[in-house]
């Protein structure tokens, strides 16, 4: 790996683990297109679609637990919602990584299209109940809603070495009705459960290159933290905004990639 190559990572690393902390994703809708497109554009080297899959699910599990950290100390982590969903997700994540070593490059591609889709015409149902909603109110939710959520969520993140986090934050909202900034917290501590799992099945199927990896986790520890401290400073539609701006222009470059092959 080149100087510009690693310096490139580090850098996209940083912006990933940023958008993760802002809106408690794990990042991997922003990463998965920036080390595909970015390098071979800069001309300073080139991933392919599974050795992109393999750096992002070690980035998510890196800046979801920093973001996790982070927003923790703001009290936007609820305890009771991580473990509903941690190890549901958790345990579709392992299958999904597993199972991704088998998979076509164009057939993951078109599993991550189809969440970022989703996720994208899911961000804004339901506004209204972030601002009639008191923040103190006490936080009531299905645990069986959650985990079959998470589960879903999980398998797909696993296949394409994401943590799932842009898809699982509008399903909490909309589906599972959490406050978006508990969601955006909560959301990163489940995220990060599930890609323990997702980074160990990766592993033992050897599809994690050494040193891209450890560029783009260099990058990723700042930006989490950094994202997290912009998130408590901005209202909540805000988020939602910035949230579907990132996943949908996501969704718009991947389909142009899928559609024009």
């Amino acid at each position: 790996m080149t100087l510009a190559f690693g310096v490139t990572l580090l850098g996209l690393g940083f912006a990933g683990a940023f958008v993760a902390g802002l809106l408690g994703a794990g990042g991997a809708f922003v990463m998965i297109p920036l080390l595909l497109y970015v390098p071979p554009l800069l001309e300073v080297g080139q991933l392919d679609v599974k050795a992109v899959a393999g750096v992002t699910m070690a980035q998510v599990l890196v800046a979801a637990s920093a973001g996790m950290l982070a927003h923790g100390r703001h009290g936007a982590v609820n305890a009771d919602l991580v473990w509903a969903g941690g190890a549901s997700m958790a345990g579709g994540s392992l299958v999904g990584a597993l199972a991704s070593k088998y998979a076509s490059e164009r057939g993951l591609l078109l599993v991550f299209a189809a969440m970022v889709t989703v996720a994208a015409a899911l961000v804004f149902v339901g506004t209204g109940r972030d601002a009639a909603r008191r923040d103190e109110a006490p936080l009531a939710f299905s645990r069986v809603r959650v985990g079959a959520v998470a589960g879903g969520v999980g398998l797909a993140a696993g296949l394409v070495g994401a943590g799932g986090g842009f898809l699982l934050v509008p399903l909490l909202l909309v589906v599972v009705d959490i406050p978006i900034r508990v969601t955006i917290g909560s959301s990163l501590a489940i995220t990060a459960l599930a890609a323990i799992a997702g980074f160990a099945g990766k592993l033992l199927t050897g599809q994690i290159p050494l040193a891209p990896t450890l560029a783009v986790i260099a990058g990723a520890i700042p930006g989490a933290q950094l994202g997290a401290a912009v998130s408590h400073r901005l209202p909540p539609l805000w988020l939602r905004v910035a949230l579907f701006t990132f996943v949908a222009l996501t969704a718009i470059r991947v389909w142009a990639d899928l559609l024009s092959h």
